[in-house]
């Protein structure tokens, strides 16, 4: 009972803050006090500091939040079975939960039961990456086989035949991400797999007094990299792990118009901050947030270990976005 009150109050404390910190404008007599973000943090009277009217915008962020368990099961590549966590839809006014993509294609949980095998498939006009939760297999493609189990990452480009199976006892499960393909794409000839365990760190940011010890950027995001256009991706930008470690917290922002950026819970129980709401979120659950460049968003980890995620993002055309690693052959 006490860690829960001590929780609360540091959330309470840290989104009031926040929310001072973070007004646009204050209306202020001219004899009284400057605001906060001239550098002083009082006020001549609560009456003088006004936040905007968010009570229906806020109410809406459930929309940009799904679960797997509350989709259907859909088969793909013969007896995979997958049920959709986020799909095709509208950036800013999702039609239905969970449809909020406008760049990829789907987010979905995947289960191949205990000694099952897909069928030979190849994709047409897009591409997956298969991050691996849990159980054991392997998979073949283009003369090559990797063994699958928690943590590796296949990238499956356009056009190439495969076969996935599940060799353990229980199943292999999985989240896929699914992206289009442009009608002039050249697809990288072979998967590419990789562990997070050994996939490159990013490095922490210089001169922030607020990194954590091994975070890049924001504040506590401890960055592995997966795949990257260099590495064959078409549509999405960035496929990457998060880890958050105990009690700390990602710098809470807004993502700009243009901005599609998915974070979907691995290990560990966390607080999503999006706007003013808090939300629990669980391992199988994802969201992202409307590109309004007004919404902010954070993850914070009130745990005693270390939460992660599977992220992935498009940028705005224009952002310099680069990765130190090699451009990938393209199949002629």
């Amino acid at each position: 009972m006490r860690r829960c009150i001590s929780v609360c109050l540091i959330a309470s404390g840290f989104l009031l803050t926040f929310r001072s910190a973070g007004v646009a404008q204050t209306q202020l007599p001219s004899s009284g006090t400057k605001n906060a973000i001239n550098g002083i943090n009082s006020y001549p009277g609560p009456e003088f500091v006004k936040y905007p009217d968010r009570a229906v915008h806020d109410r809406r962020i459930d929309m940009f939040i799904s679960d797997w368990q509350g989709s259907l099961p859909r088969f793909e590549h013969g007896s995979l079975v997958l049920r959709d966590i986020l799909t095709r839809g509208d950036n800013y006014a999702p039609p239905e939960k969970g449809a909020v993509l406008h760049y990829g294609n789907f987010l979905a949980y995947g289960r191949l039961a205990s000694g099952a095998s897909t069928t030979p498939s190849r994709l047409v006009r897009q591409q997956e990456v298969y991050y691996i939760l849990g159980g054991e297999g392997e998979i073949t493609a283009g003369g090559k086989n990797a063994e699958l189990r928690r943590d590796v990452a296949v990238f499956m480009p356009a056009d190439l035949e495969f076969v996935m199976k599940s060799t353990g006892a229980g199943a292999l499960t999985m989240y896929v991400i699914n992206e289009p393909t442009p009608s002039e794409f050249h697809p990288r000839p072979d998967m590419l797999v990789k562990d997070e365990a050994s996939a490159r760190r990013r490095t922490p940011a210089d001169n922030d007094p607020y990194i954590v010890g091994g975070a890049s950027g924001h504040w506590a995001h401890i960055v592995k990299e997966l795949f990257s256009p260099a590495d064959g991706l078409a549509t999405e930008q960035s496929v990457i792990t998060v880890t958050i470690n105990p009690l700390t917290l990602g710098e809470p922002h807004p993502h700009r118009p243009g901005q599609e950026e998915i974070w979907a819970a691995i290990e560990g129980d966390s607080l999503l901050m999006m706007g003013s709401e808090l939300r629990i979120q669980k391992p199988g659950m994802a969201y992202m947030l409307p590109p309004d460049a007004t919404t902010t968003h954070s993850n914070i980890n009130v745990a005693d270990k270390p939460v992660k995620f599977l992220y992935f993002a498009k940028f705005p055309d224009g952002d310099n976005y680069t990765h130190a690693v090699t451009p990938s052959p393209a199949r002629k």
